[in-house]
């Protein structure tokens, strides 16, 4: 039986598919070194991944709104300061969508320090 995770990155754009790829393995990076369990799944259609006191993290293509300015993305829930901590920290000049994305084009190297910073916060959220 396939994982449904490969299946929704191998379904995703072209554009999308190597950076979609990277990010899974920084998540599972992170939460390893954090000592946190995920749990991979799909919502609304997306590579999803939780952790039981954290907030989800998902990886897809940008909104609609974003497709001309992103090819993928890594979102956060929209209802914490989770995307305003990381812009005030090392995520300081980041292309994002409001308070819930990460905007990433094709080819552009992943801030990894950055992006280990908000996938920590997310994946220790309910622990503070």
């Amino acid at each position: 039986m396939s994982d449904p995770v490969d299946t929704a990155i191998d379904a995703a754009p072209e554009r999308a598919r190597a950076g979609l790829r990277d990010l899974r393995a920084l998540i599972h990076r992170v939460a390893l070194a954090e000592g946190v369990t995920l749990e991979e799944g799909l919502r609304w259609g997306q590579p999803a991944f939780l952790a039981a006191k954290g907030a989800s993290l998902r990886i897809g293509a940008p909104s609609k709104a974003m497709k001309d300015q992103a090819d993928f993305a890594l979102y956060v829930h929209c209802q914490t300061p989770l995307i305003a901590e990381f812009l005030s920290g090392p995520g300081a000049g980041m292309r994002v969508e409001g308070s819930r994305a990460v905007l990433f084009r094709q080819g552009e190297e992943l801030d990894e320090a950055a992006l280990a910073f908000l996938i920590r916060r997310a994946l220790t959220w309910h622990q503070r």
